[in-house]
């Protein structure tokens, strides 16, 4: 331990207080002291006067009636919120089954839809196959009738072509037999019997230069050459023919002769030249003429489609004149100060008319903003969303927030007179009890107090 000095401050220490016992806080509960336990005395009993008695019932019935209201008030109230309750619950499970009757509608709908769509989807996807296999079955009975049609054709056409050479080879003898005793009796001289086969080679030149040309013809090979000789002998025979039959018998039989030279390689070489033109493409008169035509139809058609055009381009640039002139009217007569600036705006940019972006442009000079849209729209369209906000959150609009609940004062309550039972007479229990360190703070009190008397 430390030693403590002998003098603070001048003064000599008074000596330290014995301890006689064990230390105990300050805090410790003590026991309250009799003034505390009965701090009133019981006053005399007073024994009440008929006034007193008929006040005291007078105010009994009075609580009585006013518990007896405040009873039937509260009943009915509980009446009323149970009622609004029930009501509450019945309005929402007729919403609830009116949402899921008409979800069932909804969903039966759809499936009726999804099943109508499907069978229609079926029934299409059948239809498109029977119509693509009767279009494979007309394709191939068709084919079959063209195949058959041009082997039938091919025939008639090798039968009348097999015929043709028959008759034109037919045709070129005897034309050969007319021509050539003029020519024989042309090339005739006793003392040079050999120039008789002068005749018969000219002929045979001609012939020989058509089959050449035939045969050119259907090897795809040029054959100008094989004809311009076989008409080179067939001029040459008429030559002949034409002078001696003149000079040695009358002009029938040399024109004839003439005639009968030419005739059969001509007739003969008439043959090929069809078959020059097939093999090259060229088309025929006929087709010519059907050709010309369909060119004809193809372009009165394309005029008259060219006429409808610009007669629909002019109805759509006259209905767009009038809706801009509509417009035009409309804009004015709604918005009068946003036009005129629109149309001082639209000189100054060398507009002839108030162009959208003329009229975009002077709405917000004049509004503040795009089309469509200015101070008052803008509030209304924020007072409608407050409006949709508070519903949503079962609120009033003007003000519902915690701040303004807080500004507001309450309802005001009834005062209801509630007086003791006995008038000027206490008991005990009456008062609520104080609490713990209360009690402790006035049993201190006490102590001092007892003390200082002493």
């Amino acid at each position: 331990m430390t030693a403590s000095p002998p003098k603070v401050n001048g003064h000599a220490r008074p000596p330290a207080l014995q301890v006689l016992g064990d230390w105990q806080p300050v805090a410790a509960e003590t026991e309250p002291v009799d003034e505390q336990r009965s701090p009133e005395p019981e006053p005399a009993t007073v024994e009440p006067t008929a006034a007193d008695v008929e006040v005291a019932r007078a105010r009994a019935w009075a609580e009585a009636e006013e518990r007896r209201v405040a009873a039937e008030a509260a009943k009915e109230e509980r009446r009323i919120k149970a009622q609004a309750e029930a009501d509450a619950i019945r309005v929402k499970t007729e919403e609830d089954a009116r949402k899921a009757r008409l979800a069932n509608d909804r969903a039966e709908r759809k499936a009726r839809e999804d099943e109508a769509a499907s069978e229609a989807r079926i029934a299409e996807h059948n239809r498109r196959r029977d119509e693509a296999d009767r279009a494979r079955e007309r394709a191939a009975r068709e084919d079959a009738e063209q195949q058959q049609t041009e082997t039938e054709k091919a025939k008639v056409v090798a039968k009348s072509s097999k015929r043709w050479r028959r008759v034109a080879l037919g045709f070129y003898a005897l034309c050969a037999a007319v021509a050539l005793p003029v020519q024989m009796a042309a090339f005739w001289d006793p003392n040079a019997k050999y120039l008789l086969v002068a005749p018969i080679f000219i002929e045979v030149i001609a012939l020989v230069a058509l089959v050449g040309a035939a045969a050119a013809v259907t090897d795809g090979r040029p054959q100008w050459h094989y004809r311009l000789v076989a008409w080179a002998g067939a001029l040459t025979a008429a030559t002949i023919n034409a002078v001696h039959g003149l000079g040695a018998f009358d002009a029938a039989t040399a024109f004839g002769t003439a005639l009968a030279s030419v005739a059969g390689p001509g007739m003969w070489d008439l043959h090929e030249h069809g078959r020059i033109r097939k093999r090259d493409g060229v088309p025929t008169r006929g087709e010519r003429k059907a050709a010309e035509k369909e060119a004809k139809r193809i372009a009165a058609e394309k005029a008259a489609e060219e006429k409808r055009r610009a007669a629909e381009k002019k109805a759509a640039d006259e209905a767009a004149a009038e809706a801009a002139k509509q417009l035009s009217e409309m804009r004015q007569a709604e918005f009068e100060d946003v036009w005129k600036h629109a149309r001082k705006l639209a000189a100054a940019l060398g507009e002839t008319t108030v162009t959208e972006a003329v009229w975009r442009r002077a709405h917000k000079d004049i509004r503040g903003a795009d089309p469509g849209e200015d101070a008052e729209t803008i509030r209304a369209r924020n007072a409608a969303e407050t409006r949709v906000d508070a519903a949503r959150q079962k609120r009033p609009v003007n003000g519902s927030s915690q701040q303004v609940a807080s500004q507001v004062l309450g309802a005001k309550q009834a005062r209801v007179y509630n007086p003791p039972a006995r008038r000027g007479v206490r008991a005990k229990g009456d008062t609520p009890k104080q609490s713990q360190g209360a009690r402790r703070q006035a049993s201190i009190a006490a102590k001092n107090a007892r003390s200082n008397t002493n």
